[in-house]
C-alpha cells in the first residue's frame, strides 16, 4: 500500500473559521521533524471580525506559519515583527523560549478578513532543543513548475530545488498546486513523508485522497500524485527521531521536567514579552486541547 496510515484530523470551530488538527495525534505523534500539523479556513470572517491569537509561551520547537489567502501581524519577544502573506514562509525558532502573538493586520478588521492556511510545529533536533529565539521570513522561495503543475518549495530539498529556509535537520515541506489532467512524481528519498489535500481533488497512485486528512506514505517508495480537476496538496516529512518527544499546550521538549518548567514559568510571568503587545497573554490551560499520546 502507497498509504500506510490515514490520520483524520480533530476540528475546532473557533468562530467564524474552522481549525483542523492532525498532529500530535492518538495514533501518531510526528512525521519527521513535524509534530503539530494544523489547517484552517478556507473562511471569510464576518465585518467587523478578525483572528485574535493573544500572546502565548513555546520552547524547543520551530514554528512555520504558511499561508494561502490572508495576512497576519506576527510580534514576537525578540522584537521580530512581520505581516505574513501567502507566498512567504514564516519561520519561528522558539529554542530556549519565545512568546509571540498572531493577530490580523489593522487595515484588513475594516472588511471582511480571509484565513486559509497551514501552521506547523517542528521539534527541534537532540542537541539543539535550547538553541536561542530566532526569527526569519523568507518570500523568494524556489518553484516548479511542470505537467500542469507549480510546486513551491518551502523548506529543504525536492525535485533540485533548495528552499533558503533554515532548517535544523533533514526537513521537507512544500505547497503542490496541480491543474486538472495534471500529474507529479513525489520524492521517495526522506525517511518519512505525508500529504494532505487542503482543496480540490487529489489521488497518490490511484488512491484518492481525503480533503484535510494527513496521509502517511510508505517509506522509500516513489509514487505520483494526480489530480482530475485541480488541486492543492501539502507535502511534508524529513528525518525521523529516534528519541521522543512531549507536547503539553505550546510546549514541545524531550523532557517532562523542561516542559513542567516551562509551564511555571509561564505561570509565574518569568517568560519576556512581547513589544507592541503587552497587555495580553493566553493563561496556562489545566486540560490543552494540544497533547502528546504515546
Amino acid at each position: 500500500m502507497t498509504i500506510i496510515q490515514t490520520l483524520t484530523p480533530t476540528s475546532h470551530d473557533l468562530g467564524g473559521f474552522t481549525v483542523r488538527r492532525a498532529l500530535p495525534a492518538r495514533k501518531r505523534t510526528m512525521v519527521g521533524p513535524f509534530i503539530f500539523v494544523d489547517e484552517f479556513g478556507p473562511a471569510e470572517l464576518a465585518l467587523g471580525q478578525a483572528m485574535d491569537v493573544r500572546p502565548h509561551p513555546h520552547i524547543n520547537l520551530a514554528t512555520v506559519t504558511w499561508l494561502f489567502e490572508g495576512a497576519i501581524d506576527h510580534r514576537d519577544s525578540i522584537g521580530s515583527f512581520a505581516t505574513i502573506r501567502p507566498g512567504q514562509v514564516n519561520l519561528m525558532t522558539a529554542g530556549s523560549g519565545i512568546t509571540h502573538s498572531e493577530r490580523t493586520p489593522p487595515e484588513e478588521r475594516s472588511g471582511r478578513p480571509k484565513l486559509y492556511g497551514m501552521q506547523t510545529w517542528l521539534a527541534l533536533p537532540d542537541g539543539q532543543e535550547e538553541i536561542a529565539p530566532a526569527f526569519e521570513g523568507i518570500a523568494d522561495l524556489p518553484m516548479l513548475e511542470d505537467n500542469g503543475v507549480t510546486a513551491k518549495v518551502i523548506m529543504g530539498s525536492l525535485w533540485g530545488k533548495c528552499a533558503p529556509t533554515t532548517t535544523y535537520c533533514d526537513t521537507i515541506y512544500a505547497e503542490i498546486m496541480l491543474q486538472a489532467a495534471s500529474y507529479i512524481p513525489i520524492d521517495a528519498r526522506s525517511e518519512e513523508r505525508a500529504v494532505m489535500l487542503v482543496g480540490g481533488d487529489a489521488s497518490i497512485d490511484g488512491q484518492e485522497m481525503e480533503l484535510f486528512s494527513l496521509l502517511i506514505l510508505k517509506p522509500g517508495e516513489p509514487m505520483t500524485m494526480r489530480s482530475t480537476n485541480g488541486g492543492r496538496v501539502m507535502l511534508l516529512g524529513g528525518e525521523a527521531f529516534s528519541t521522543k518527544r512531549h507536547v503539553f499546550w505550546n510546549f514541545v521538549s524531550s523532557s517532562r521536567d523542561r516542559i513542567n518548567q516551562a509551564k511555571e514559568d509561564w505561570r509565574e510571568g518569568r517568560f519576556a514579552v512581547v513589544p507592541g503587545d503587552e497587555d495580553e497573554r493566553i493563561p496556562l490551560p489545566e486540560k490543552p486541547k494540544t497533547v502528546s499520546y504515546l
